[in-house]
C-alpha cells in the first residue's frame, strides 16, 4: 500500500535522483579490487625469526592488520598470525605498543 506525502512521493518510490537502487547496490557488491599478495609474489617470505617484513602487517597498537586492509590472501594470513604470534611469544615483537 502506497502513501502519497504532501510534496506528491509516493511512499513505495525508491528512486533517488533517477538513479535505480538496485543497480548500485550491484554494482557496489561486485567490485573487484587488483589483489597482490605479497607473500604469493615471492618478494617477501613468511618467518617468525625475521621481524622486519613481519612489522609491516601490525598496527601502532600492535594489532594484527586484517586482511582486507593488507592485501594478503587468507592462507597467508593465518600463516603471518602464527608467525606474528611466534616472534611474540619468544619477546622478537611486542605484545602491546610502548
Amino acid at each position: 500500500m502506497e502513501k502519497e506525502f504532501k510534496s506528491g512521493r509516493k511512499s513505495g518510490n525508491r528512486s533517488h535522483g533517477g538513479v535505480n537502487m538496485q543497480s548500485m547496490a550491484w554494482k557496489k557488491n561486485n567490485f573487484k579490487r587488483q589483489s597482490s599478495c605479497p607473500f604469493e609474489t615471492g618478494v617477501l617470505k613468511i618467518d617468525y625469526k625475521d621481524v622486519r617484513p613481519l612489522q609491516k602487517f601490525i598496527s601502532e597498537r600492535g594489532k594484527i592488520m586484517p586482511s582486507r586492509v593488507s592485501m594478503v590472501s587468507a592462507r597467508k594470513q593465518r600463516a603471518m598470525a602464527v608467525a606474528i604470534k611466534r616472534a611474540r611469544f619468544l619477546a622478537l615483537l611486542p605484545y602491546v605498543a610502548d
